[in-house]
């Protein structure tokens, strides 16, 4: 008999066990077998519950882009301002939530599953969007034309940091990646104030 409520806390835990088996391995060469072992359950069970390698990855990136969508939300809130709204965005992206090493390798693994996966390649789309659509909302009434060049500039800076940091064997550090593309932006301010 299946024990009532357990399938949400187990696909979390596959998520998660996901999300940190791809951060170890540094690639998407993982088993269902080995994400399965980490969670503490059977990969039968895993396939149970997902169907497939490629849905667990899925479900994984879209649980790293609900995390990062809360995060931006949360800190929209607490700023006023356009500049202060730009700063929140930046910063979200960097949180120690979003900016950890097994988060970094899942985005990094999640740019190479969009080039041959048509659901991986429409959440990365989103997520483009968004970061784009926001960025655009507060910069326009910094810099009027030039906002939408400007956040495309600041989405390539932040992916860019990603994929540098992955390759990196420190621990990431989200306050000094914050503060490299936010002096971007404040280049582009400075002609602004």
């Amino acid at each position: 008999m299946p024990k009532i409520g357990m399938e949400p806390i187990r696909k979390e835990a596959l998520v998660k066990a996901t999300i940190v088996e791809i951060g170890r391995t540094g690639s998407l060469d993982v088993t269902v077998s080995q994400i399965a072992k980490r969670a503490g359950m059977s990969s039968a069970l895993a396939h149970h519950y997902f169907g497939s390698k490629e849905q667990i990855f899925l479900a994984a990136m879209r649980h790293v882009l609900t995390l990062y969508g809360a995060e931006v939300r949360g800190a929209l809130l607490a700023a006023e301002g356009a500049k202060a709204r730009t700063a929140a965005i930046v910063r979200a992206s960097f949180s120690t939530a979003n900016f950890r090493r097994e988060v970094i390798g899942a985005w990094l693994n999640f740019y190479v599953l969009a080039q041959t996966v048509p659901e991986a390649r429409r959440l990365l789309s989103i997520y483009h969007r968004r970061l784009h659509s926001n960025l655009c909302h507060d910069l326009r009434p910094l810099l009027g034309a030039r906002a939408e060049a400007v956040a495309r500039h600041v989405g390539a800076l932040i992916d860019g940091v990603y994929i540098r940091e992955a390759l990196r064997s420190t621990s990431p550090d989200a306050a000094a990646a914050a503060d490299e593309v936010l002096a971007y932006i404040k280049l582009e301010l400075r002609d602004c104030t």
